[in-house]
């Protein structure tokens, strides 16, 4: 039980490593799910293409979705973002780290799942095998303008019987899986390259305002974390002594269970020490609004007096 509360408390603190972790989940479901999806394409003329783009593109914008909901910087860099100047001035050069760094991390599961869908080609073929130019395939500048849009929007489907053995439907299948295949390759070697610039180059810049950013966006996020326990911290003493005085006439009846109450003077000096002199329900939502709307400067030599 220990192991695990030390696995908790790391992945708590540690928000990159849980975030870094859920984008290979995703990244990984997407590909799984991808294998998993039963592609039909209607091979209509009017449908094909809505269909194949459909799949190609909700999908990653899904991902991209859940990405940005599971990530908790989110959050904090919208309420960095939007809260009032307060004590403490907004640095955007935090904002815009924390808004790259979560870009950066929710976009990994949509550009797989794209590359998967490029590189099996299914997609593309479905969406775009009714806007070939059918004079480049053999048995299709001969026919009719009509005869030309049915069996092209056919030409997904293998298992019709009129393009099951037809020479032409293969040729424009994989004529566009080439093409497909391509640009999955091409975004994916783009991707690489300017990973790799990004990498080497960014020595090149200037490290002292990257340091800062991370420094920053790491302390707002952890100075949320350790506010919220601090207001639980308090919230539990808080119920616990209203509780205690609730049932004041039964103490001696608690005394006699399972609880155990600390003596008088420990409990005023417990309370004064823990509850930090914020003993009413006002005093707590004054507290709260004053965090909200008056963020104290970041300097801890100086002890702000309200």
């Amino acid at each position: 039980m220990d192991r695990f509360r030390m696995i908790f408390q790391y992945f708590q603190s540690n928000s990159e490593s849980v975030m870094n972790g859920i984008c290979g989940l995703l990244a990984l479901a997407s590909v799984k799910m991808y294998t998993c999806f039963d592609f039909s394409c209607p091979c209509l003329p009017q449908y094909n293409m809505a269909y194949g783009l459909g799949i190609m593109f909700i999908p990653a914008i899904t991902l991209f979705l859940c990405g940005l909901i599971l990530n908790r910087q989110s959050l904090v860099m919208l309420e960095e973002w939007r809260r009032p100047q307060g004590h403490r001035k907004k640095d955007l050069a935090v904002i815009r780290y924390m808004c790259s760094s979560i870009m950066q991390r929710a976009m990994v599961a949509p550009v797989v799942w794209i590359i998967v869908t490029l590189l099996d080609g299914k997609c593309l073929i479905c969406a775009f095998s009714g806007s070939v130019d059918p004079e480049k395939f053999v048995g299709l500048d001969n026919a009719s303008l009509v005869q030309v849009q049915q069996l092209l929007a056919k030409v997904p489907c293998k298992d019709d019987e009129l393009m099951r053995n037809n020479t032409s439907r293969k040729a424009v299948s994989r004529y566009l899986r080439s093409w497909s295949q391509a640009l999955g390759w091409s975004i994916l070697l783009i991707l690489i390259v300017a990973a790799f610039l990004a990498r080497w180059l960014r020595p090149c810049f200037n490290q002292a305002t990257l340091l800062q950013a991370r420094h920053w966006s790491n302390y707002i996020d952890i100075e949320q974390k350790i506010f919220e326990e601090t207001c639980c911290e308090h919230s539990r003493l808080f119920a616990h002594k209203c509780i205690l005085h609730f049932f004041e006439s039964m103490r001696r009846e608690i005394k006699l269970h399972s609880f155990s109450l600390p003596r008088e003077g420990e409990e005023a000096e417990g309370e004064e020490c823990l509850l930090r002199g914020i003993t009413d329900q006002d005093q707590v939502n004054k507290l709260l609004k004053m965090w909200y709307y008056e963020k104290p400067p970041l300097d801890v030599s100086q002890v702000t007096q309200r």
